[in-house]
């Protein structure tokens, strides 16, 4: 057997992933050989104070302060701020994506302004209008205090932001699942909320839960609104913490919350795009 023939029998793939190998053991080898240079560097000429990092980063004392509020009131508070702001969008934007596919022209322009006007606009500006312009300008209160204004602040962004993943989802669903529901005679707006809206929100969970993401981290723009001691979510929290104490440990500690938060839903976004590239979902 010649070598032109050997090298035909290895698949494609196979040599592929081969030099995708290679290239990976240079690059791990020259992050290697930089991190070398770099400690050497570190401990020869005294670049870095190790007890200065520790005591101003890594307080032990600090850290078993911050405990167990930082569970008990801070994470507690940031979970529900976003499980709120998140349930509102989602009802929300499943309202604007049905609008923005309405035959019905009004519909159309007042949902694709909705959606270009809080997608343009930053959450901040938002949460500013939602706690304090429109209480100032139409002489009423929100009710829920700042779980009810976080809510519909952020909620307004996230639902703007969702729609369009919504419509996009419900676009990707064959338009032949819809005709055959219609076919065997089910209205449109029955076909929509049991066959066609199902599929789409299949297609859209991985985006979906991206958006619960961004919204964990934008509810640390809450402290605009103003908090009590037991309403703090962990960035405000993190930074009353840091002021007592002038360190900075309390952020790296919150840091370490937000991470174990937000990181299983990373992992859990990447198993699913997975598994919907698989067709399993």
């Amino acid at each position: 057997m010649t070598t032109q023939q050997r090298t035909a029998g290895i698949p494609l793939l196979t040599r592929l992933r081969r030099v995708s190998l290679g290239r990976w053991i240079m690059y791990l080898l020259l992050l290697f050989i930089v991190l070398l240079v770099g400690l050497d560097a570190i401990l020869r000429f005294g670049l870095i104070d190790w007890a200065k990092i520790q005591r101003n980063f890594f307080k032990p004392d600090i850290m078993r302060d911050m405990f167990p509020k930082v569970l008990t009131i801070a994470a507690k508070n940031t979970i529900i701020y976003t499980a709120a702001a998140f349930t509102f969008g989602l009802i929300l934007a499943l309202i604007l994506a049905l609008m923005k596919m309405s035959t019905i022209r009004p519909y159309r322009w007042f949902a694709s302004g909705y959606i270009e006007l809080f997608r343009g606009l930053p959450a901040l500006v938002t949460l500013f209008i939602i706690a304090f312009g429109l209480p100032l300008a139409f002489d009423f209160r929100i009710p829920g205090g700042i779980l009810g204004k976080g809510t519909l602040g952020l909620g307004i962004v996230a639902g703007a932001y969702m729609a369009e993943t919504i419509r996009a989802g419900i676009e990707a669903v064959p338009r032949g699942q819809m005709e055959a529901a219609r076919s065997l005679g089910m209205p449109k707006p029955t076909a929509m909320r049991h066959i066609v809206l199902p599929q789409a929100f299949r297609i859209i969970i991985p985006p979906l839960t991206n958006e619960l993401v961004l919204l964990i981290k934008d509810t640390s723009l809450f402290f605009v609104i103003g908090t009590t001691l037991e309403s703090k979510e962990l960035t405000k929290f993190g930074r009353d913490m840091m002021n007592l104490h002038r360190n900075t440990t309390p952020l790296i500690v919150i840091a370490f919350v937000y991470l174990i938060i937000t990181l299983p839903l990373t992992y859990m976004v990447r198993r699913l795009e997975r598994s919907t590239g698989k067709g399993r979902i």
